[in-house]
């Protein structure tokens, strides 16, 4: 019976990420297609970030304290699947920006309210949250392979009339589009989305029941003034700081990486086939899963420090090979390999931290302080400085100056490297036991 409780709370959480990684990683090349502004597209983007920001507060103090989990599940998806549809036939700005902003004002709180749910189904956190949380990183990896049979030119494929099935599934797969036509197809990103949240939205109501979480002491009512009182120790305000600066990297990874691979190697890029962009961003992912196995190990054998400055220099490592070596497809590939060491080094690490140093009763709303960075501030600030950054300063006509461009966050993740090699000082009695940690 545990088991098939497991089972289903993992199918839940392949669904929840299913969801965002369909629409995530080409929507940033999507947006200057429809000729919106850098300071239009960054609005759209922030809807995402804005809606953590409230959905941390949302979600921990009204939605679990008032409504069963599994219905309030449904209904956000139902109504977040119906309003994220409608992006797909939409090419006006404020129609654009409210859709975006209501699918994601109701799909950033079901992040937590799905943990909420696996905490409350599973006996030991430690051991099962873990291996149910995995199902979130798979699901983003699923969510890249549709695409190589969505994004294709049908008439290329046509056109070569390929013979017999080995023949035809050669030449759909090497057949991806490319410049405007893959931004017009980029819109099936969105309606794969919606029927994922619909199907989302039905199999919740098929989890466990989950009641709503009544009242709440005065004292968890004051976590947050309290946890953000233990920034007070310098140690932790630099961790906070450079939290916020590596989650900038992070998403400038994502709001350039998609249109730098499809990019031809006449314009400076690798020419990566538009269906094959997301599973080559999707190798990170797979890489994520293989670096949370060694992740106990490595913390106990590097310790805190340096295992969080091996995911920061990751980063610097995938800009620079970005930045040097832009036009070599193979190596641009291998080193999507990164990602996952950039992503579980560091961000999950953090969270394993937090976990071990702030006391229990203000652990959950301290981990809310550095989600506010990561979902929050540092992805805010990276949608209104990449777009502006990118178009205003890199981009001549329709040639952008990638080996430049890269440069950028590659100097900042060695900056961000040196300061908590040089400024963050964790207390000795602070062991490094590594507890389950969410991922993305």
């Amino acid at each position: 019976m545990d088991r098939m409780i497991r089972l289903r709370l993992f199918t839940m959480m392949v669904l929840q990420s299913f969801i965002w990684g369909t629409w995530m990683p080409l929507v940033y090349g999507y947006l200057p297609s429809l000729g919106f502004s850098p300071l239009q597209q960054s609005w759209i983007l922030n809807a995402f970030p804005l809606a953590a920001i409230a959905g941390m507060f949302f979600s921990n103090q009204f939605a679990d304290r008032n409504f069963a989990a599994e219905k309030f599940l449904a209904f956000s998806h139902l109504v977040g699947g119906v309003a994220i549809a409608g992006l797909a036939f939409t090419r006006s700005f404020w129609p654009f920006f409210g859709l975006m902003l209501a699918h994601c004002l109701l799909y950033v709180p079901t992040m937590s309210i799905c943990n909420s749910i696996t905490f409350a189904h599973i006996k030991d956190a430690q051991k099962e949250f873990g291996l149910v949380r995995m199902g979130g990183t798979i699901g983003w990896i699923l969510a890249a392979w549709p695409f190589t049979f969505i994004l294709v030119d049908w008439d290329k494929v046509h056109a070569e009339n390929p013979q017999g099935i080995v023949a035809w599934l050669g030449t759909v797969l090497s057949s991806g589009l490319t410049g405007p036509a893959l931004h017009q197809a980029t819109r099936w990103t969105y309606i794969v989305a919606a029927l994922a949240s619909l199907i989302m939205a039905a199999y919740s109501l098929t989890l466990p029941h989950t009641p709503p979480k009544r009242g709440g002491e005065a004292g968890e009512k004051l976590a947050w003034l309290e946890a953000l009182k233990l920034l007070r120790h310098r140690f932790l305000l630099v961790l906070w700081i450079i939290t916020l600066v590596d989650s900038f990297v992070l998403y400038c990874y994502f709001n350039w990486t998609a249109s730098f691979l499809g990019t031809p190697s006449s314009a400076g890029g690798p020419g990566i086939p538009g269906n094959w962009i997301m599973p080559v961003m999707s190798i990170g992912q797979v890489m994520e899963i293989l670096t949370m196995l060694v992740l106990g190990m490595t913390l106990k054998r590097l310790g805190w420090r340096a295992t969080m400055l091996v995911g920061i220099l990751g980063h610097t490592l995938r800009f620079a090979v970005y930045a040097f070596f832009p036009q070599h497809k193979e190596l641009i590939i291998l080193v999507q390999l990164v990602h996952g060491i950039c992503y579980a080094f560091f961000f999950a690490t953090v969270y394993i931290f937090v976990d071990a140093c702030f006391p229990k009763d203000t652990r959950a709303s301290a981990q809310g302080l550095f989600n506010m960075m990561i979902f929050g501030f540092g992805y805010i600030a990276a949608n209104f400085i990449c777009p502006w950054l990118k178009q205003s300063f890199f981009t001549r006509g329709d040639i952008t100056d990638y080996r430049s461009l890269f440069l950028v966050p590659a100097v900042i993740s060695l900056v961000a490297a040196a300061a908590l090699a040089l400024l963050f000082h964790p207390p000795k009695a602070l062991g490094t036991q590594a507890a389950g940690a969410p991922g993305r």
